[in-house]
């Protein structure tokens, strides 16, 4: 029996492995340099640098050359890459829900002026998404045998 075909599993494949999600939260944050983004995600050197250079690969960060004797880059987020921030935004809120609901280690403030708050919804009618979800269709629904 094969896998379940699924986009969690495809986009793991690219995002999934340590961090990689901590880079994409670090260029989202403004930090764009090596060091800086070492220093914030405690990654060992040698590390980031591969992992750099995936998300380079797959084109969910780009680089830039700000420095030309010694080279050096700056890293930004394409736009795949800023798409990520939702993800991590939602990711977030389960942690400061789940794990840290006493005192969450960062808030975001939204431009209307209340703290921001994640929220996974239909794009059609704005409903919450979690309970309301039926008949997925597509090629990695698997039925089970009737027994």
């Amino acid at each position: 029996m094969s896998p379940r075909e699924c986009s969690i599993t495809d986009a793991l494949s690219l995002v999934g492995e340590r961090w990689a999600l901590l880079v994409v939260r670090e260029l989202s944050h403004g930090v764009r340099r090596f060091g800086g983004i070492a220093r914030n995600t405690g990654a060992p050197r040698d590390i980031l640098t591969t992992r750099l250079r995936k998300l380079e690969a797959v084109g969910i960060v780009r680089r830039e050359l700000y420095s030309e004797h010694p080279p050096r880059y700056e890293y930004h987020l394409t736009e795949a890459g800023a798409e990520l921030n939702d993800v991590l935004l939602t990711l977030m809120a389960w942690g400061d829900r789940h794990l840290n609901a006493a005192d969450p280690p960062m808030r975001f403030q939204h431009t209307c002026g209340h703290r921001f708050q994640a929220a996974v919804v239909c794009a059609h009618c704005g409903g919450p998404a979690r309970e309301q979800l039926h008949s997925p269709s597509g090629r990695g629904v698997i039925t089970e045998p009737a027994s």
